[in-house]
């Protein structure tokens, strides 16, 4: 008996871990060039949160949805940022252990996801034409954005 229940209790411990161990909010760091911009941190349409100024940080809850950055500075073109939502290293262990009912639980509250950051956002002077981007992240015609090097 000792046998069985033991490995089910195991199971149970470590289900939902990406919702124990990261937890359904994520605080996300964002750093203009220059300093001082308001930028709003969007998700379908509204906004989340807000860093203003900038550099801050807001604590947001994790979603499937990605999060538009956008930011304004007086004299600046507004600059845009894409931080797409991903899947955090925790759900793929959370499936291999703890089966589909630990990762249910971590993909109904948002505990599987994770975003980028810090994320660095260039705001261009107005009048100025913007460099091409580089790397993944590209901001739109009036801004480059690009995320910062993971820790």
């Amino acid at each position: 008996m000792k046998k069985i229940i033991l490995p089910l209790a195991a199971v149970a411990l470590l289900s939902a871990c990406s919702t124990i161990s990261d937890g359904t909010t994520q605080e996300i760091v964002v750093n203009t060039n220059p300093e001082g911009a308001n930028c709003a941190l969007m998700r379908e349409g509204v906004a989340v949160a807000r860093v203003n100024p900038t550099p801050g940080a807001a604590t947001i809850q994790k979603t499937k949805h990605d999060i538009t950055i956008v930011c304004t500075k007086s004299g600046f073109q507004q600059a845009t940022f894409m931080n797409k939502s991903g899947v955090a290293a925790n759900t793929f262990g959370n499936i291999i252990l703890g089966g589909g009912i630990g990762w249910a639980i971590d993909s109904a509250t948002g505990a599987d996801n994770k975003y980028a950051s810090p994320v660095n956002v260039t705001m261009i002077p107005e009048g100025a034409t913007p460099a091409p981007a580089t790397g993944e992240a590209t901001g739109n015609a009036a801004g480059a954005a690009t995320p910062a090097a993971p820790k």
